[in-house]
């Protein structure tokens, strides 16, 4: 078992190491702080990852640990925010070479880009970042939302968990477009309780959301494999990392309630995604999904928490605690009961 998780304990001491360098005890407390929120508020998407690379073949999944890791890591948890600062504040998120070359030629950092604001005024890019706040919940949301209801609102799902709901939720499957109707009839009612401009702003991002999982999704049925979108292939590359996106986006907004450092929100939030990824792989090789059976449908539904939780904020704040808190009672309670289950058959 140690085996799955050599890497990440590489990756937590380099980290650390690197944190306390940069804060001395108050970073390397901080940054451990941050890996155990990520770890925690993600080990739901660590069984949904599991659910879908049981069904690629090793070169897919060799190619998600490597190269998905490298983007879930440097571009989720530290290029995307310095992208949404950058679209806010019209600046580009990275120096570019003509500040690189003012910098060697002057010796001044001309700090004209987000990652010079962000360390010469890290309480001006929190803000400027959580201003985005809305839109950033709700395309987030609009996502999960949809993955939790392509999971349950499947006509042909014969196994269920809380049986009366979720076989009520498979039968409504049957209508066509169940899930994107259902998904923006949400977005409307909690766009209708926003103040006129914040609700614009919530359901244009919102139908992003929609509209991006819509096209993931179809890119396998335009190439003829009507489940490739969430089994193999570039498709399936591409969802799963949008899908690792809206796991990230509560995790990278509430650290900054731990600190304003965006190197230390890196280190931590890094080594919480390298734990994510090695509890994937001892999901997948384990083959702890078919001993656990109702271990999916736990998460799923914690998936389903998550969403509304974080459509819900765009009105009213949920401490990132209690949404970490419900999705792992739902994950124990699955494997509770799919440990107790198996226990009486035997």
């Amino acid at each position: 078992m140690l085996k799955y998780f050599r890497d990440a304990l590489i990756v937590a001491a380099a980290g650390l190491s690197l944190a306390w360098l940069a804060g001395g005890l108050t970073g390397l407390w901080l940054a451990f702080n941050l890996a155990l929120l990520e770890t925690s508020l993600s080990f739901d998407n660590a069984v949904v990852n599991a659910s879908v690379l049981k069904h690629w073949d090793e070169k897919w999944r060799h190619r998600f640990v490597t190269w998905g890791m490298l983007v879930a890591v440097f571009g989720m948890r530290v290029l995307f925010p310095l992208l949404i600062v950058g679209v806010i504040i019209h600046a580009a998120p990275l120096p570019g070479p003509v500040s690189l070359w003012q910098w060697f030629s002057s010796g001044q950092w001309p700090a004209t880009d987000v990652l010079s604001l962000a360390i010469a005024n890290p309480h001006r890019y929190a803000a400027t970042l959580q201003s985005a706040h809305i839109e950033v919940t709700a395309f987030g949301g609009a996502f999960l939302m949809l993955v939790f209801w392509g999971y349950f609102l499947n006509q042909n799902k014969d196994e269920h968990w809380f049986k009366p709901v979720e076989k009520l939720l498979s039968s409504i499957g049957k209508l066509d477009l169940a899930a994107i109707l259902l998904t923006l009839l949400i977005l409307l009612g909690i766009a209708s309780i926003l103040p006129h401009e914040e609700g614009d702003r919530f359901l244009i991002a919102g139908l992003w959301g929609v509209i991006v999982h819509s096209l993931v999704d179809g890119i396998g049925k335009l190439v003829g494999d009507e489940t490739a979108s969430a089994k193999l292939g570039w498709s399936g590359f591409i969802y799963l990392e949008l899908l690792d996106a809206s796991f990230s986006f509560d995790g990278v907004l509430g650290a900054f309630a731990l600190t304003k450092n965006i190197f230390l929100i890196a280190i931590g939030l890094g080594i919480g995604a390298m734990f994510v990824r090695s509890f994937t792989l001892l999901l997948v090789y384990k083959g702890t999904l078919a001993h656990f059976k109702y271990l999916e449908h736990g998460a799923f539904w914690a998936i389903g928490a998550l969403a509304t939780v974080m459509l819900l904020a765009a009105k009213w704040h949920v401490p990132e605690a209690l949404t970490g808190g419900i999705a792992a009672v739902l994950i124990v309670f699955a494997a509770i009961h799919s440990w107790w289950e198996r226990k009486q058959a035997d």
